[in-house]
């Protein structure tokens, strides 16, 4: 069985937008070749990425066209590469056409379908996108949180996750400082974890 792990950037409030539609790509970030290349080497060893519709489109509105750009780094020429040829998921009700290795499911089953898809699949599978990680996490089908934290309070913004008042237990698995004052927490969602051995 697969492990569905949200993997975000988020302020110390648990913020990921301060701007609406940054996504996680707000000025607030500080992403720089150390942070990049960790991140690059979690992308390479994934098994699958599984995107909402607003998520997909800002990844794919910039990483394919990295290759074009010679006055970026090189680590995110390789991460432009690591995401347009890794196998995609985009979920989305709207949206029926896609690229960059990627296939749609939507409509009122793509839970079921994704459930399907999770036990179906060996290895890691990031989930990009507060609406459709907070869809998994309430069907019980989230098993990780990865959070890239940075040193910044916005007060203000979309949250970690959308609409969810539930608590939530958590185990930590791994953590990691970076040179920025960003830090890296992997978790592992107790109540999903106690799914999966049942």
């Amino acid at each position: 069985m697969g492990r569905f792990i949200y993997s975000m950037n988020v302020s110390l409030d648990l913020r990921i937008e301060q701007v609406p539609g940054d996504n996680g790509a707000g000025e607030w970030l500080r992403i720089d070749e150390e942070l990049h290349r960790a991140a690059n080497a979690l992308t390479r060893d994934l098994t699958l990425m599984v995107h909402g519709r607003v998520f997909y489109e800002v990844m794919e509105e910039f990483w394919p066209r990295t290759h074009e750009d010679p006055s970026l780094p090189d680590y995110m020429h390789e991460y432009g590469e690591l995401w347009t040829a890794k196998p995609k998921v985009l979920v989305s009700r709207t949206r029926h056409t896609t690229e960059h290795n990627t296939r749609t499911i939507g409509g009122d089953d793509a839970i079921e379908q994704l459930a399907a898809l999770r036990a179906g699949t060996d290895g890691s599978v990031s989930v990009g996108g507060a609406a459709l990680a907070t869809q998994l996490l309430r069907a019980g089908l989230l098993d990780e949180l990865m959070l890239w934290t940075h040193p910044a309070f916005l007060g203000y913004g979309r949250p970690l996750f959308d609409d969810y008042e539930m608590p939530i237990d958590l185990e930590l698995l791994e953590q990691r400082s970076f040179k920025q004052g960003v830090t890296m927490h992997r978790y592992a969602i107790q109540d999903a974890r106690e799914t999966n051995q049942c």
